[in-house]
């Protein structure tokens, strides 16, 4: 088990070499520091946590500042745990880069999903409105509580409320590439929460050691030049130069 965590930058897509089009996820991974190893012996589980996203220690708390110092790192914005790690394969203090993974790798990631603030029935359950017209006062409510004979709402009943603002793992996503030059990782498909987001990668809990196949990706550098000569109405010639990335 292994984990890191990262910035969700927004969505995008990618070809391969065969042309299929695949919609990633961009994720900035910056260099994660271990700030603390648990044990069993003072936590009574083993995990280590990860510290992400440095800040100035003029904003940080004295907290802040004497638990990272014990790492030898800057004061840290967000600090998660991760379990089921071999804690002797870290050490007080380490970088964990982009790197960890690799392409093909099976991987979760956890988020927190956009917050909705309070909604209704229709939109938060998905239910259907009443009529509109012909003296009809039943547009957007619950509707039915249930029978007269309990006397009360059962306990699960859908009705309006909070909506969205909930962690969330998506499971089984793949690493569709990994740039180590700037230090990110394009997953397939979506992940959990807003962009700028912080989310939680980790090894795939139900496929901890699966690898799928992938193909080669067109580089995201590449550009084509063609030079587009077209006949103006006063019979001059204009020359074009687009660019079109692949």
């Amino acid at each position: 088990m292994k984990g890191i965590l990262g910035r969700k930058l927004g969505m995008t897509q990618v070809f391969t070499k065969s042309g299929v089009l695949i919609p990633v996820t961009v994720v900035e991974v910056e260099p994660n520091v271990v700030t603390q190893i648990k044990t069993t012996d003072n936590d009574g589980y083993e995990a280590i946590q990860l510290g992400f996203d440095t800040k100035r220690e003029k904003l940080a708390t004295k907290s802040n500042i004497g638990h990272t110092k014990k790492a030898n790192t800057t004061p840290k914005r967000c600090f998660r745990e991760v379990r089921g790690v071999n804690i002797s394969d870290f050490t007080l203090g380490e970088e964990i880069k982009v790197d960890i993974f690799s392409e093909g790798e099976v991987i979760d990631v956890t988020g927190v999903t956009k917050g909705k603030g309070f909604q209704g029935v229709i939109k938060r359950h998905n239910q259907s409105r009443g009529p509109m017209g012909h003296g009809s006062h039943y547009h957007r409510k619950p509707g039915s509580m249930g029978t007269m004979r309990p006397m009360r709402v059962f306990k699960g009943k859908n009705l309006p409320g909070h909506m969205g603002q909930l962690t969330v793992t998506i499971q089984n996503l793949e690493v569709v590439a990994v740039d180590l030059e700037n230090n990110v990782i394009l997953i397939k498909g979506n992940v959990p929460g807003a962009n700028n987001s912080v989310v939680l990668i980790r090894t795939a809990k139900k496929n901890p050691n699966k690898v799928n196949a992938t193909e080669e990706l067109n580089s995201y550098a590449e550009v084509t030049l063609e030079e587009v000569s077209e006949e103006t109405p006063e019979g001059s010639t204009a020359t074009e130069t687009s660019e079109q990335e692949v």
